[in-house]
């Protein structure tokens, strides 16, 4: 499987709430050479984003299934992201590439009908911060 195609599924995997990490396949890649790293920082970054966009559009648009087994966040993480909006409004939207916090953040971002233009910015800026840093770290390793 070609290496970008490879990196679009596991980041997109990565922002969804499938259990993924798709730093090390990143990172992987930019250690093995051969791949252009602005080329992987652009698939990881978009398919990333896109990715959040599942979490925005369960949120906005099947919450009212919160009730049903199959349901992908617990009550406790969609209070935990309601908390950090409340406290923290959008911007806490910054904080979507962090593990744990962030898929909840961006679910709860379609729950509170967070404009979508608005959402899409903020989640971009920090999708594609962290993922310039794995490139960089990466880089600096070999």
């Amino acid at each position: 499987m070609n290496g970008y195609v490879g990196l679009f599924i596991s980041a997109f995997l990565a922002a969804t709430i499938v259990p993924f990490s798709s730093e090390a396949v990143l990172a992987s890649l930019t250690v093995a050479g051969g791949w252009d790293a602005l080329t992987l920082w652009l698939v990881a970054s978009t398919a990333n984003t896109l990715g959040a966009v599942v979490n925005w559009v369960l949120g906005r648009w099947l919450v009212h299934f919160q009730d049903r087994k199959w349901f992908p966040f617990k009550e406790r993480d969609l209070e935990k992201a309601d908390k950090w909006f409340q406290r923290y409004g959008v911007w806490s939207l910054l904080l979507s590439w962090v593990p744990l916090i962030g898929d909840p953040i961006t679910f709860a971002a379609g729950f509170l009908r967070v404009r979508f233009l608005v959402f899409i910015i903020l989640v971009a800026i920090a999708k594609s911060a962290r993922y310039a840093a794995v490139i960089a770290l990466a880089q600096n390793l070999i």
